[in-house]
């Protein structure tokens, strides 16, 4: 039997919630916390070196927003509502849910720091940008768009694969572009990757430039559907995947390479190769999971099978919390947001652990008022059909 046979059925055999994917997202949106309170409270000079520069640039990098947006497409596959009305519908809610909570992390609270402080430098300025600028849910949203746009076409998967490295290409040559005018430069950003003369970012996931990462994840969910033999197609996979970081991190980091150079740019408007790389991360990483997850006890799983289902909910919660407590609370009380690294860890093991239990809650009051709902909206049906006032 050739090693195809031993790994793929013709027939969709693994379906349903995939562990390691769960795992994966979980311990993600755990260390999301501490990543954003490092660079929220650690000068650009400390940010270079050592535990920050781990947590900044490589568990933050390579590590971080690729594997959420590898597992965004993966889970487009696995969902019960994968027609590309679903998607579009969802990439909706999402870009919706990304405007707001913007206003809920920069608006509010950098208007209450302006209004405590008087400060428009750090206040004011940067507000258009924080406000309206393409961040990961914006991107998500056109990410997800684009998919559903890919499969009405009935693109294969090889073609889908191409147009997005064809796109990477086209970001890569196009980064850094300035159209002289902010709000030009905003808006174009979420398609190329865009800065100002000062260098300022003004784009942080640029369609072009990373679109073939959810796209790549719905291929290999498409694939995973059909693998009979998990073990032995991670074993390859995920083999091939971490060698490749292996090979590449070190001497990019050293180096100061691609997505490993000085300045946020370098990360955002992220390269092909860089792109690439970061892929084959998310694909080992992935088969890690797949070791790890047996041998977790039930009660595990299911807590991070729920903070896997709660993943944007966590997010959202976690961003309001990092962005009130170091730029308004440490800010205005301590003259300064910066923190040694062991406080900056601990806080953001703190603001993980309570924006998992808030979003626990907020999903179990969700889903308590849903059929309250349901059955007011029933009463109410029944009430008109027998010409009831109500």
């Amino acid at each position: 039997m050739s090693l195809k046979y031993k790994i793929f059925s013709k027939e969709i055999v693994n379906s349903g919630r995939q562990p390691e994917l769960d795992l994966a997202k979980a311990v993600l949106i755990f260390c999301l916390a501490l990543v954003h309170c490092i660079i929220e409270c650690t000068s650009s000079e400390q940010l270079a070196h050592g535990i920050p520069f781990f947590f900044d640039s490589v568990l933050g990098g390579p590590l971080g927003a690729p594997m959420f947006m590898f597992a965004m497409g993966f889970g487009m596959v696995y969902t019960k509502r994968h027609t590309p009305k679903d998607y579009v519908r969802r990439g909706i809610r999402i870009g919706i849910t990304g405007y707001a909570l913007n206003i809920c992390r920069f608006l509010l609270p950098f208007l209450a720091g302006y209004l405590l402080t008087g400060d428009i430098e750090k206040y004011i300025k940067p507000l258009p940008y924080r406000i309206l600028g393409n961040d990961m849910l914006q991107f998500a949203a056109l990410a997800m768009i684009m998919i559903a746009f890919f499969v009405k076409l009935h693109m294969p998967n090889a073609a889908m694969l191409i147009v997005c490295l064809v796109m990477s290409f086209l970001g890569t040559f196009l980064k850094g572009l300035d159209v002289g005018s902010p709000a030009g430069n905003i808006f174009l950003g979420y398609l190329i990757g865009t800065e100002d003369s000062a260098g300022a970012v003004f784009s942080d996931f640029p369609l072009f430039n990373w679109l073939i990462v959810p796209v790549s994840g719905y291929v290999f969910g498409e694939l995973l559907m059909h693998v009979k033999n998990k073990t032995l197609f991670y074993g390859i996979l995920s083999t091939v995947g971490i060698l490749i970081c292996i090979a590449y991190f070190p001497p990019a980091i050293s180096g100061a390479w691609g997505m490993f150079g000085e300045g946020q740019n370098c990360y955002y408007h992220i390269i092909t190769v860089d792109v690439l790389v970061s892929i084959a991360a998310a694909i080992g990483v992935l088969g890690i999971y797949h070791v790890v997850v047996p041998y977790l006890p039930k009660r595990v799983t299911d807590c991070v099978g729920e903070i896997s289902r709660n993943i944007n909910v966590v997010y959202c919660i976690h961003w309001v919390f990092v962005m009130w407590i170091t730029n308004v609370l440490f800010y205005i009380l301590r003259g300064t947001q910066e923190l040694p690294t062991p406080m900056t860890l601990l806080l953001g093991t703190g603001i993980s652990i309570v924006s998992i239990v808030a979003a626990h809650f907020w999903s179990a009051a969700r889903k308590n008022k849903l059929p309250q709902a349901a059955n007011i909206l029933k009463e109410a049906i029944e009430r008109e059909n027998k010409n009831e006032a109500p």
